[in-house]
């Protein structure tokens, strides 16, 4: 079935690590352009709009067009615009998940809102966690971009959406319904934003328990690259595998037509 994929692949440990590029992406972007294949690159992190994270790519060396980034804040915005038009939300994020919910005509309230919805922020703030627990007890829907408990930074981890998702749930006993990976649903936006279909996608991650099994679960191939969190040993512990492991995405340049020559 040679020339017939659309791709879709994480950012970070798959395209860049630590704000370096991981050598051979560049390349593979440019095939990938060149040959007109469709692809998006994805990320579970809302805090950046499109255009913020091409200009971080930009500066690795990577030339991504904005449109072909999608990240939670835009699937989240997309899910509620197909659950509730035009409604309204209490928001704690940055300008990726606030503008994403303003584009799809969303208020943004502290005020009986339909929706509380937590995304990724490098500053929470207890007392907007306090609010947000206190409209969830009010009757608010919890929403969250994502379940990641922890982000890396130069330091070492940080608490990330699904770490405070979890302290607000537990004040309020109730769960938040989380969009990103690894629901399909992110999965199955980015493919209605490409007008793709999953029997001809594959997925390239760097991660066993998100990109690997939300690709499966989509309907997707999948390929684990060794660039990022999993590693061969670590990749036998789940009960499921991926279609293929790579060293990194460098394996796929020249490829990228028949990456499954042997399937």
């Amino acid at each position: 079935m040679t020339g017939r994929w659309t791709y879709l692949m994480d950012m970070d440990g798959v395209l860049v690590r630590e704000e370096h590029l991981v050598p051979g992406a560049d390349d593979l972007i440019k095939e990938l352009t060149a040959a007109g294949t469709p692809f998006l690159v994805l990320t579970n992190n809302s805090i950046h709009t499109p255009r913020d994270l091409r200009a971080r790519l930009l500066r690795t060396g990577l030339d991504v067009p904005e449109q072909a980034i999608w990240t939670s804040a835009l699937a989240t915005a997309r899910f509620l615009d197909s659950q509730r038009p035009g409604g309204s939300a209490y928001v704690i994020g940055e300008s990726g998940l606030t503008t994403a919910l303003h584009e799809i005509g969303y208020i943004l309230t502290d005020r009986d809102p339909d929706y509380v919805i937590l995304g990724e922020t490098r500053t929470y703030s207890f007392t907007a966690i306090t609010r947000a627990i206190r409209l969830v007890e009010e009757g608010s829907r919890f929403i969250a971009t994502n379940p990641d408990a922890t982000g890396p930074s130069r330091e070492g981890s940080l608490p990330a959406t699904g770490s405070v998702a979890a302290l607000i749930e537990r004040a309020t006993g109730r769960a938040p319904y989380y969009v990103g990976k690894p629901n399909p649903l992110m999965m199955r936006s980015a493919l209605r934003a490409l007008g793709a279909h999953s029997e001809s996608t594959l997925m390239i991650g760097d991660r066993m328990d998100t990109d690997v099994r939300t690709g499966l679960e989509a309907g997707l191939k999948t390929i684990l690259v060794l660039t990022g969190i999993s590693t061969v040993e670590t990749a036998e512990l789940y009960p499921y595998r991926p279609t293929r492991v790579i060293d990194s995405v460098a394996d796929l340049v020249g490829r990228t037509a028949d990456p499954f020559p042997a399937l």
